[in-house]
């Protein structure tokens, strides 16, 4: 036999294998394959994205035609997820909750930011399925997804209707002074601005505050569309995570069912996650050094918090979807 069949067959691994465990982990899709990635629960926590950044175990990748695939994925395992609107403290979150040997964390599947792009249902189907798989059946696997993926949200809530979820969010004022603040924050909105035309329309003609606004305004809306389906939705504000970290994640870890003390959540904020940059952790950073870095930018950016705001402002659906969102508050 040749082709991805056989190196199936001569990894000795069955389809019932790669639906099992999450060591055979869904990385992306390739044309008509599905590209398996080797993982081991060290790998998962190491790879702080699941997407080209990856840092798989050793045993390399192979690929399976989806056709074998599709018509055999299961229904989801229930599975936790943190929907988020971009550079809002997803990852220091995502991390935080990332508790070995017990629950696992994915942080930003390429596969599901594909499929978020270039919808597929039997795809989706199956991707979400090899994500909900567990190492413990009694721990949470948790999806920390990404922006192209707040699109997918109908979609996704018509598999679990009982599913916990964490919607992480800024108010535009924040947002703007975290996605504006350099080039290469401004070159991610126009291009995300720019996959998204389907969902946003075209936005190349605006400024790009007006462009961030309007990337902001269509997420809070999906979010508030979701919420009002998931009885289990909770809402976080990005800037209260910020200002009380020990509350926000116990809060958080009750929510998404992971056990952690409170002494365990003391060390961690005291620890190397909260001084460091939470996707690079050879880069010093922390809350502080947030504030202060905001608060230069202040002045440069106003005339665009203005323009952004004036945006917002004329669009009346904007604060039913603030309203929505603000209503179910973590805690």
């Amino acid at each position: 036999m040749e082709g991805p069949l056989a190196i199936v067959s001569a990894m000795a691994l069955t389809l019932d294998d790669l639906f099992a465990s999450p060591d055979h982990y869904l990385h992306s899709f390739e044309g008509d394959a599905a590209v398996f990635v080797s993982m081991d629960r060290a790998a998962y926590h190491r790879s702080i994205f699941l997407d080209g950044r990856i840092s798989p175990a050793p045993g390399g990748a192979m690929r399976v035609p989806v056709a074998m695939l599709a018509g055999r994925a299961p229904s989801p395992a229930p599975t936790g997820w943190i929907f988020h609107v971009a550079h809002c403290g997803s990852t220091l979150l995502a991390r935080a909750l990332d508790r070995v040997p017990a629950n696992l964390v994915l942080r930003e599947p390429l596969a599901l930011r594909q499929l978020a792009l270039a919808p597929d249902a039997a795809g989706l189907k199956l991707t979400v399925a090899m994500l909900s798989k567990r190492y413990r059946p009694d721990a949470p696997t948790i999806v920390k997804a990404n922006v192209p993926v707040n699109f997918l949200l109908p979609e996704l809530v018509a598999f679990d209707r009982e599913a916990r979820a964490i919607f992480l969010h800024l108010g535009l004022r924040d947002y703007l002074l975290a996605i504006l603040r350099n080039d290469k924050h401004r070159t991610w909105v126009r291009n995300v601005t720019g996959q998204l035309a389907t969902h946003l329309g075209d936005l190349s003609a605006l400024p790009d505050a007006e462009r961030a606004a309007a990337l902001w305004l269509a997420q809070m809306r999906a979010f508030a569309a979701a919420i009002a389906l998931l009885p289990e939705a909770r809402s976080l504000d990005a800037e209260d995570f910020f200002a009380r970290p020990r509350e926000v994640i116990a809060h958080a870890a009750r929510h998404l069912q992971v056990g952690m003390k409170e002494a365990e959540i003391d060390a961690l904020v005291a620890g190397p996650l909260f001084s460091t940059y939470s996707k690079n952790p050879e880069l010093p950073f922390d809350n502080a050094a947030r504030l202060a870095r905001r608060s230069e930018l202040e002045e440069s950016l106003a005339p665009e918090l203005e323009q952004a705001q004036a945006w917002i402002a004329a669009r009346e659906e904007a604060a039913p979807a603030i309203a929505a969102v603000a209503a179910v508050g973590l805690g």
